[in-house]
């Protein structure tokens, strides 16, 4: 299996052109310490990409790229490159940070191809370059930096050459009369300086993106004229769009939903079995009388039938071009299987209220009302428990509908019945539009997004016995098939799930408005 490894090597940062230049891996002799262990590179056993290029990150942060590779080259002893780094802040630092050592050294990460251990140590004779990165401290002894081109002298003529804030030169400030001559008091290195007494910013012509562009590097690079240029241009939104592109930001807006509510409700079983399985039910149950003295016991022989399960394949698929997957900002792929989960989890909640619809018993007809829920809860919470033997009926699940129905439902005084807040007047329960869960007379309240039914209607609520229903599940499974032909990648999902309502249905029991 290849492997990620990383450590480190010297490098010399030239300020001035953007540029790091150092060797990256040491061939031969030299033992490395990576993350992977002790390492030797034979000679010439680290290959580039297809494409040549390979980034510059700080510290193996994907996030933070410094720049791309401009020369990479090898030979019997070391490999070394030279990176461009690109006009940004981050950029900017990691350059200062270089030259201060601060961040010594370059650190590789390379995929392993071919390797061997020898008296512990890794010889890799084949490796697949992936990154390279500016880091803190180089895990080789030789590996420091040695110099850095950008010398002090430079720095103090540019900082001679760019004029602080109070140095501004303005074209049209008003002519001053010169103050008569009086003699100075000595300071040491004093320097020149120019007060301005108003300021008004200079107008000039509306500008091109392209001037504009030029005149920012210019700036950037220590022009004072192209800095007055930048100060004073029309730059606005209307007259320079170009240069003002919208942000994209990587915030993924859906408006699908994820959970499964319904199964809340349920007994989870497991793992699938089979596709088709039995499950043993009592068929006629033994029997126990008061008999006389000599008299014959109560015969009632036991018998068992069984119950057939199917078990159905949940699946979805999507087939997408490698560019999209490559090059999409946020990862397209992880938001796609995000969404396919989320799709099964819809698929899977729809057939559990199904089941209870199918297969649950209809209650009697009740009014629309907070009475009416109650009369609904009240009697097919004890119709449950005789229909299954014992099973309580605990868990009522109920459609968004329902919800603001129970949110609103008040008492003759005009006192929330669910949602009173402080102290609690009603002992009916609790529910808020702050949650999806919540206690109705007893029973806990779930919250299902899934049920279809619209208002105060059959089907807009189920009351359960947990232990009448019962679900089995395998685990999803993820495919991802090349198609080589068109350039795609197939992405599939699925997953088994089954399904058995117990009893007769007794232990689920339908609302059913009258």
């Amino acid at each position: 299996m290849s492997e990620l490894l990383t450590f480190s090597a010297d490098l010399v940062a030239d300020s001035a052109s953007r540029t790091i230049t150092g060797k990256i891996v040491p061939f031969g002799g030299e033992v490395g310490h990576t993350s992977a262990g002790k390492v030797i590179f034979e000679a010439n056993s680290i290959a580039l990409p297809e494409s040549g290029k390979v980034k510059l990150l700080l510290e193996h942060d994907p996030k933070k790229p410094l720049g791309w590779s401009q020369l990479i080259s090898s030979s019997d002893s070391e490999m070394t490159a030279s990176f461009k780094l690109s006009n940004t802040q981050r950029a900017t630092d990691a350059l200062t940070e270089a030259a201060d050592e601060l961040r010594a050294g370059l650190s590789v990460g390379v995929e392993v191809i071919k390797s061997k251990m020898k008296n512990g140590i890794i010889h890799v004779s084949a490796a697949l370059l992936k990154e390279v990165s500016l880091v803190q401290a180089a895990a080789f002894k030789t590996a420091a930096v040695t110099s850095v081109l950008a010398e002090e002298a430079e720095a103090e003529a540019v900082e001679e050459t760019l004029p602080t804030e109070s140095e501004a030169i303005v074209d049209n400030t008003p002519e001053i009369a010169p103050a008569p001559e009086v003699e100075a008091p000595a300071v040491e290195a004093a320097r020149p300086t120019v007060t301005a007494m108003a300021y008004t910013k200079p107008r000039v012509a509306p500008m091109t993106s392209a001037e504009y562009l030029g005149a920012s590097i210019k700036a950037a690079m220590g022009d004072h004229e192209a800095r007055q240029t930048i100060m004073a241009a029309d730059d606005s939104t209307s007259t320079n769009t170009g240069l003002t592109l919208p942000a994209h930001l990587t915030n993924f807006i859906t408006t699908t939903f994820s959970g499964r509510p319904a199964f809340d409700a349920v007994t989870r079983a497991g793992t699938v079995p089979q596709l088709s399985f039995t499950v043993p039910k009592m068929g006629t149950a033994p029997t126990s009388a008061a008999v006389a003295e000599g008299g014959a016991p109560s015969e009632t022989g036991m018998t068992s039938t069984y119950d057939t399960v199917t078990a159905a394949k949940y699946s979805s698929i999507n087939r997408v071009s490698f560019e999209l997957l490559d090059f999409s900002n946020p990862a397209f792929e992880q938001l796609l299987l995000n969404e396919m989960r989320k799709g099964y989890e819809k698929a899977t909640d729809d057939a559990l209220i199904a089941a209870f619809t199918t297969s649950g018993v209809q209650a009697s007809g009740v009014a629309a009302t907070a009475a009416g829920l109650q009369s609904f809860i009240a009697t097919q919470s004890a119709a449950a428990y005789k229909g299954t033997g014992g099973d309580f009926a605990r868990k009522l699940v109920a459609s968004t509908d329902q919800w603001a129905a129970i949110q609103g439902y008040a008492d003759t005084t005009g006192r929330a019945l669910y949602s009173a807040q402080g102290a609690t007047y009603n002992a009916s329960g609790t529910a808020a539009g702050s949650s999806t869960v919540g206690n109705i007379l007893g029973t806990d309240l779930v919250i299902d997004h899934n049920i279809a039914v619209s208002g105060i209607v059959d089907e807009s609520a189920f009351l359960v016995a947990p232990e009448s229903v019962y679900v089995w599940e395998s685990p999803t499974t993820n495919l991802r098939v090349n198609v080589l032909t068109s350039g795609e990648v197939e992405i599939n999902m699925y997953a088994y799930m089954a399904i058995y309502v117990a009893k007769g249905g007794a232990g689920v029991r339908r609302f059913n408005l009258s």
